[in-house]
């Protein structure tokens, strides 16, 4: 058991890695629909949230797309649509850029629906720690609460003080 053990250290030190990049799917727009109407809009608020807030950073809409007693879960931002909104033009100080006809920055792998939620996979790039010239992929996980055709309550996968880019 020592053996093992030393051994898978030992591959780790060495930065030996057997690891298949993450990549996107080729046709984002079809993973944000569905034949069950409901699962659809649901998905569809979720697409515009990406599009239109997240990679166009247009939060003057976000009241279309986004409850006023949003719940989030993210420990860097407070709950509430105001504050998610000063989150992102505030602290993280983006700009608004026109909005394209199709998500374009953002490498989504997956999204699935089920009932009132919706998530999505993201290709994310990561620094490699013991190479800094070098970087790997994983991914990142978003996860809405969709009711009346709005979020109302927000999960990822960030930790306190991080920012992940996802383009």
């Amino acid at each position: 058991m020592k053996k093992i053990v030393f051994g898978f250290i030992l591959l780790l030190q060495l930065g030996v890695s057997a690891q298949e990049a993450v990549t996107p799917a080729p046709d984002i727009e079809k993973l944000f629909t569905s034949a069950d109407p409901k699962l659809h809009a649901n998905k569809q608020v979720v697409y515009f949230i990406i599009r239109d807030l997240l990679e166009a950073n247009n939060w003057n809409l976000a009241d279309k797309y986004i409850s006023e007693e949003y719940i989030q879960h993210n420990p860097n931002a407070a709950s509430g649509r105001d504050s998610v909104v000063k989150f992102f033009t505030e602290v993280l100080k983006v700009k608004p850029t026109r909005i394209p006809k199709k998500i374009q920055k953002y490498k989504v792998v997956a999204v699935t629906a089920e009932d009132d939620l919706v998530t999505v996979a993201f290709v994310r790039t990561v620094k490699d720690k013991n190479d800094p010239k070098k970087s790997y992929t994983t991914t990142w996980f978003d996860m809405w609460r969709i009711k009346d055709g709005k979020a109302v309550q927000h999960w990822d996968s960030s930790l306190k003080g991080e920012a992940a880019d996802l383009h």
